[in-house]
C-alpha cells in the first residue's frame, strides 16, 4: 500500500502558515512602544523643566505600558540635549522635554546651536504653561505695575533686572517689556534659575520677568512682591495681582510652555500615540491638582500640528525682539 505524500495545495498551506507564524513577532514588534521610553532632558536635575519631565514620567509610563526613563543631558542652555534628540533614530523611543529656552531662546540667540526647532523635531503635546510673572523686590516702594514702569521711564539705568544668563527667556522677556514701554533698565545675567533667585532675594537686582515657579514659595513668604502676571486671567495663588493685559499690554501677556518633542521623521502613529497619552494623564485629576500647587496651568488641547503653529509664530515674535536688541549668547 502506498504512503500517502502531501499535496502541492498542502504543502503550500502549510509553507504559508509556517511564514504567517514567523512573522508575527515582526508584526508586534512593530507595535509602539513594545520597549522602554528615554526621556531627555536637557538641564540639570531640579529645574522647572526636570520637575515636569519627573511628574509625567510614572504616569506616562502607565499609561503606554513601558517603563520611561529619564536622562539628564545638560549642557548650553538646553541646546546640548536638545540636538541629542535631534539627531537620534526617529522611532519615538528617545523624546526631549522641550521648552522656551532649548526650542525658542537658543536657536534665536546661538549661531551654532545644531538643529531647527520645527524643522528637525515633531513637536507632540505640550505638558504645561507657566505664568511670568514681573517680580520686584519687597523693599522698593513700587506698590503697583505704572508706579514701576513710571519710576523706569524717569530714571534710566538705575533699575537692574537679572536673568538667567544672556539670551535666556528672562532676558527675551524683560527686552519685550522695555520696547512696549520705552522704559531701560540694565541687564545682570546669572548662570541658571539657582543664583538668579538669590540675585533677586537678596536685592541684587530690582527685577525679574520670569517663571512664576520658581518665585511663588518667596512672593508667599512676603521676601518679594508680584506686580503682574502674564497670564490669560489672575491666578488662584495671587487673586490680587493684575495681568499684563490688564495693566495695558495684552501683547506681553504670554505664558511660557513645557512640552514633549520627538525627532523629526517619526511616524504620525507613534507622534499620535503619544500625543493621546500626555493628554490622558494631563487631563486627570490628580495632575491637574499637582500642576497647580506647583503654580503650572495645566495644558489645553493642541494637537501637534497647532503646537508647531504656535511655536512658529513665537520665533517671529522674539526674533524681533532678538534683532531689535542685539541680543547673542555667544
Amino acid at each position: 500500500m502506498a504512503m500517502n505524500t502531501p499535496s502541492r495545495r498542502s504543502l503550500l498551506s502549510t509553507g504559508l502558515g509556517l511564514a504567517g507564524l514567523a512573522a508575527l513577532p515582526a508584526l508586534a514588534q512593530d507595535k509602539f512602544p513594545s520597549r522602554p521610553i528615554t526621556l531627555v532632558v536637557p538641564f540639570p536635575p531640579g529645574g522647572s523643566v526636570d520637575i515636569m519631565a519627573r511628574q509625567y514620567s510614572e504616569p506616562l509610563s502607565k499609561v503606554l505600558g513601558v517603563p520611561i526613563v529619564v536622562e539628564n543631558r545638560a549642557g548650553a542652555g538646553g541646546s546640548v540635549g536638545a540636538q541629542y534628540v535631534a539627531r537620534a533614530k526617529a522611532d519615538g523611543y528617545t523624546l526631549v522635554v522641550s521648552s522656551q529656552s532649548s526650542h525658542l531662546a537658543n536657536p534665536l540667540t546661538q549661531s551654532k546651536v545644531g538643529y531647527d526647532p520645527v524643522k528637525d523635531f515633531e513637536n507632540i503635546a505640550i505638558l504645561g504653561r507657566l505664568p511670568n510673572a514681573l517680580v520686584v523686590h519687597s523693599s522698593l516702594p513700587f506698590k503697583t505695575f505704572k508706579e514701576f514702569i513710571d519710576y523706569a521711564k524717569k530714571n534710566p539705568g538705575k533699575l537692574n533686572y537679572g536673568s538667567g544668563g544672556v539670551g535666556s527667556m528672562g532676558q527675551l522677556n524683560v527686552e519685550m517689556l522695555k520696547a512696549a514701554t520705552g522704559a531701560f533698565t540694565t541687564h545682570i545675567p546669572y548662570r541658571g534659575g539657582t543664583p538668579l533667585i538669590t540675585a533677586v532675594l537678596g536685592n541684587e537686582v530690582q527685577f525679574i520677568l520670569d517663571n512664576l515657579v520658581i518665585m511663588l514659595p518667596h512672593i508667599q513668604a512676603g521676601k518679594v512682591r508680584a506686580l503682574a502676571v502674564a497670564n490669560d486671567q489672575r491666578l488662584p495663588q495671587l487673586p490680587d495681582v493684575p495681568t499684563l493685559a490688564e495693566v495695558g499690554y495684552p501683547q506681553l501677556n504670554l505664558t511660557s510652555w513645557i512640552g514633549l518633542a520627538a525627532p523629526g521623521g517619526t511616524p504620525d502613529a507613534v507622534v499620535q500615540t503619544l500625543y493621546k497619552a500626555v493628554r490622558e494623564v494631563a487631563t486627570s485629576p490628580a495632575m491637574i491638582a499637582n500642576l497647580k500647587d506647583r503654580g503650572v496651568i495645566a495644558p489645553e488641547e493642541l494637537p501637534p500640528a497647532a503646537f508647531e503653529k504656535m511655536m512658529a509664530d513665537r520665533l517671529v515674535k522674539f526674533g524681533e525682539v532678538v534683532k531689535r536688541a542685539g541680543i547673542t549668547a555667544e
